[in-house]
């Protein structure tokens, strides 16, 4: 359901998770400062309301997959009390009389469902302030995942911005950027949208199957099994485990020994053999009584031996 102060939310985080309480005072220092400015006065600022088709998304995605129920709930409240919190657009960059989304995507897309106006507030940003104010409005709810998250930093990076703008977009602490970038790093990012959001799946699951993936050849096993029937979990929570149990089974198996032993052993005894093939090196070795003499025997023979063999495989060739 919408939240009735969306600004006072934003302005002043409440920490969803104890993973973020180290890093309320990023919110308040360097480009975010501005951003703050900018709540309030939008928090003082005239709501207008628009034609959601004129309303386009913001140039970077903060969600995987949108969580139908959650939406519903939203839908259903909309319908019938109205929209409670407006929305945050700018007018678009690029393309005149119309707005980008900084942030309020869902009640722009409840809007259109129920074919009426959205409630909103128009402030020109530039494109840092855009994600700055993006990502604290982010900050503030509890309903993004670890992964939603940790992509978004990403993806923000991968647009250039160093940092101490990601930090202060998404309120984060040395230690949980520092996961979310080894994460996001070995865990390519077609593996996460096939996963999705995976609500109840907290980082450091997330960096455990980012250490199994670095594990040499492991990437290849991911991928075949994301593509296999046997992945068929409903939610991203039981689809990140499947993969999750199929890796660490894999990573535990023995390897199969690519030799092949035998052994052979004289009728009275006097002499065993354990015969290994590896396709590269035959080993034969001699125990019991006999062994010394009989190995020597075959040291002094071999010329006659391979001669021998050759023979064979001559006839065997021409028999063909």
């Amino acid at each position: 359901m919408a939240r009735k102060d969306i600004f006072s939310s934003v302005m002043n985080p409440a920490p969803a998770r104890s993973e973020r309480n180290e890093a309320l005072s990023y919110v308040v220092s360097g480009a975010s400062r501005s951003i703050k400015s900018s709540f309030e006065e939008l928090a003082k600022g005239s709501v207008i309301e628009l034609d959601p088709d004129l309303v386009d998304g913001s140039f970077i995605a903060d969600r995987i997959d949108e969580d139908d129920e959650a939406f519903q709930e939203l839908l259903n409240a909309v319908r019938e009390r109205g929209q409670d919190s407006p929305i945050l657009v700018r007018p678009h960059p690029d393309v005149s009389g119309r707005y980008q989304v900084v942030f309020g995507h869902r009640r722009v897309n409840v809007a259109r469902q129920l074919g009426r106006q959205v409630r909103a507030v128009v402030k020109s940003l530039t494109d840092q302030d855009h994600v700055i104010a993006q990502g604290q409005e982010n900050a503030a709810r509890s309903n993004l995942s670890f992964i939603e998250r940790a992509l978004f930093a990403k993806r923000l990076a991968d647009l250039g911005y160093d940092q101490s703008v990601i930090k202060s977009a998404l309120a984060l602490d040395a230690t949980t950027y520092s996961k979310m970038q080894s994460v996001t790093v070995h865990v390519p990012e077609d593996f996460i949208l096939a996963i999705g959001s995976a609500k109840a799946t907290g980082r450091d699951r997330w960096w455990q199957l980012s250490k199994l993936l670095q594990v040499p050849g492991t990437k290849e096993r991911a991928r075949a099994f994301l593509q296999s029937q046997d992945f068929t979990g409903e939610t991203g929570d039981a689809r990140f485990a499947q993969l999750f149990e199929a890796l660490s089974k894999a990573r535990h198996q023995p390897k199969a020994s690519a030799a092949r032993a035998k052994s052979w052993s004289a009728k009275d005894k006097s002499v065993s053999v354990n015969i290994k093939d590896t396709g590269k090196a035959f080993t034969l070795a001699l125990k019991a009584k006999n062994a010394s003499r009989f190995g020597a025997y075959i040291a002094d023979n071999l010329e006659g031996l391979y001669r021998a063999f050759q023979e064979s495989e001559t006839v065997t060739k021409t028999g063909e």
